[in-house]
């Protein structure tokens, strides 16, 4: 019979062993941190403060940009922390935590992202009726559903990973907490737990980006048949190519990360993937859609130009 261990604490896997890369990284993330808090935090401010960008698309854009400040937060502090600590470690308690918040607004963010893809799908394919469908309460309804399904869905996986025992060694071969990992060192029947990811969580996914995809796929088979020129495939891609490529990353880095892996170089790839996804994903969300967004960067203008006067 195994022995089960009294777990106070997890021991973190560190990003590099080398002494001399660690302030590096940790500059390097914590700019990046910094990015990706004033970059979201602008979007945010724009959406809320501007009246011009009172609509669904921006709501849901809100919603996004307030969900990468806190996605980012789950994971870069602690991984920051890490590289200057020489015990690498994580709480009990402080896990759990970490695993509920990064599932719970990893699957916010798929959730959201479908939604947004239906709202570019309303507004395109029946503009007539898009203040209808997308008023203001089927938002709210819309995003509250998003919220809240999504904190159930991991309180389930938090509740469930917690209950375990451990008996194996109490270090994680991940840089932070995420459920697989946490299933490596546990003892006893995981059947439920591997149950639980492969059905609810694939599910969950599957279903997010299928009706994402679905969304976009429609808007283009519109515009293809009503135009039939190459001109409507260009207005097609260009209207909704902000969101398409937020989705693509978002998707893409996924897959990488949770698909099973083909060997152990594939396994310490997927780790780095994850932390790409939770960092870089964010940071680069904001610059997507301004870079691409005319309404975004008139609006940035006029909102931080009064406030640059009122300064004066």
């Amino acid at each position: 019979m195994e022995n089960v261990t009294t777990v106070n604490e997890f021991l973190l896997l560190e990003l590099t062993s080398t002494q001399e890369l660690q302030p590096v990284l940790f500059m390097t993330l914590l700019i990046i941190y910094m990015i990706d808090l004033f970059g979201n935090g602008s979007i945010l401010v724009v959406v809320i403060s501007e009246p011009k960008l009172y609509s669904p698309m921006y709501f849901f854009l809100g919603n996004l940009s307030c969900l990468d400040i806190c996605y980012s937060s789950v994971t870069l502090p602690i991984l920051m922390a890490n590289l200057l600590s020489a015990h690498k470690a994580i709480s009990f308690l402080g896990c759990i935590t970490q695993l509920h918040f990064f599932h719970f607004l990893g699957c916010t963010e798929s959730i959201l992202l479908a939604m947004m893809g239906f709202d570019r799908f309303v507004a395109i394919c029946y503009p007539l009726r898009y203040t209808v469908i997308m008023n203001f309460k089927a938002c709210i309804l819309l995003a509250t559903v998003a919220w809240i399904t999504s904190f159930f869905y991991a309180l389930m996986h938090s509740v469930m990973t917690a209950r375990l025992n451990f008996c194996h060694s109490l270090k994680l071969n991940y840089f932070f907490c995420d459920v697989k990992p946490l299933l490596e060192l546990a003892c006893g029947d995981i059947r439920l737990n591997q149950w639980l990811i492969f059905i609810v969580t694939g599910s969950l996914a599957m279903a997010a980006c299928f009706l994402t995809f679905l969304s976009y796929l429609y808007i283009i088979s519109f515009l293809l048949f009503k135009n039939r020129t190459c001109r409507g495939l260009h207005k097609a891609l260009s209207t909704c190519a902000s969101h398409f490529m937020v989705v693509s990353l978002f998707y893409g880095t996924v897959g990488l990360t949770y698909i099973p892996p083909a060997s152990a170089t594939s396994v310490s790839q997927g780790r780095y993937v994850a932390v790409i996804h939770t960092t870089v994903t964010s940071l680069l969300n904001p610059l997507i859609y301004t870079l691409r967004n005319k309404e975004v960067k008139l609006a940035l203008k006029r909102v931080f130009g009064r406030r640059l006067k009122l300064s004066v």
